[in-house]
C-alpha cells in the first residue's frame, strides 16, 4: 500500500510540475512583432491648377492647401494626404537672376536636411535627371525621422523649389515603410512633371 501511495505522489507531483512549467513559458514566450496592415491606392495624379510660378502632376488623393507656417510665402505649399497622416510640404523662392540668392537657398536646403543628424542612422545624397531634363538633388534620411525625403530643383537663374516628405507622428519608420515608399514615387512624380510658368 505504502508503494502504492509513492507512485501515486511522485505521479501528482510530475503532473503538477509539467503542468507548472508549461503555463510559466507560455507567459513568457516573447511575441513577434506586428504592424498594423496599411492598404494604399493605385498610383492616380492630376494636374496643378493653382496660380503658382510653378506646375506638376499631384496625387488624386492629396489635397493642395496654403501653407501656414508664419514664416510662409505666397507659393509655399502643402500637399497633404488625410487617410496617410502626411503631407509633401513645397517651398518657392524667386532667384530673379541673382547668384548669391541662389547660392543662399541651396546652403539652406543643406542645413535643413543636416537638422536631422542627431536622429538620422544616415543621409544620403542623390542628383536625379527627371524625364523632362531638369536636376533635381535628393535626400534619403533613414531613421526615426519626420522627414525621410527631401529635395530642391532649381533652373539656377529665376525659380527654386525645395519639397520635404512630413509626418507629424512619433510612429517608427519601419512601420511607415509603405507609406514613404509610396510618398517618394508620388515625389518621383511631381519632379517628372515640374514645369515652369
Amino acid at each position: 500500500m505504502l508503494k502504492q501511495l509513492v507512485i501515486l505522489f511522485a505521479f501528482a507531483l510530475g503532473v503538477f510540475l509539467v503542468s507548472c512549467g508549461k503555463e510559466q513559458q507560455s507567459a513568457f514566450a516573447p511575441k513577434p512583432k506586428g504592424f498594423n496592415r496599411i492598404e494604399l491606392p493605385a498610383h492616380q495624379y492630376r494636374q496643378l491648377m493653382e496660380p503658382h510660378p510653378y506646375t506638376f502632376q499631384y496625387s488624386k488623393f492629396a489635397e493642395v492647401k496654403p501653407d501656414t507656417f508664419s514664416t510662409a510665402e505666397k507659393d509655399w505649399i502643402f500637399i497633404n494626404y488625410p487617410t496617410l497622416n502626411a503631407n509633401i510640404q513645397l517651398t518657392y523662392k524667386s532667384i530673379a537672376g541673382d547668384p548669391g540668392k541662389l547660392k543662399s537657398y541651396i546652403d539652406d536646403s543643406y542645413k535643413l536636411t543636416g537638422k536631422h543628424q542627431i536622429r538620422a542612422s544616415s543621409i544620403q545624397e542623390q542628383r536625379v535627371l527627371s524625364k523632362t531634363g531638369r536636376t533635381a538633388i535628393m535626400f534619403k534620411i533613414e531613421g526615426d525621422v519626420p522627414s525621410p525625403y527631401q529635395f530642391y530643383t532649381t533652373d539656377s537663374t529665376k525659380h527654386f523649389l525645395r519639397g520635404a516628405i512630413y509626418f507629424p507622428t512619433a510612429t517608427k519608420n519601419d512601420s511607415l515603410a509603405p507609406i514613404i515608399s509610396y510618398l517618394q514615387k508620388d515625389m518621383l512624380q511631381l519632379l517628372n512633371t515640374l514645369n515652369w510658368r
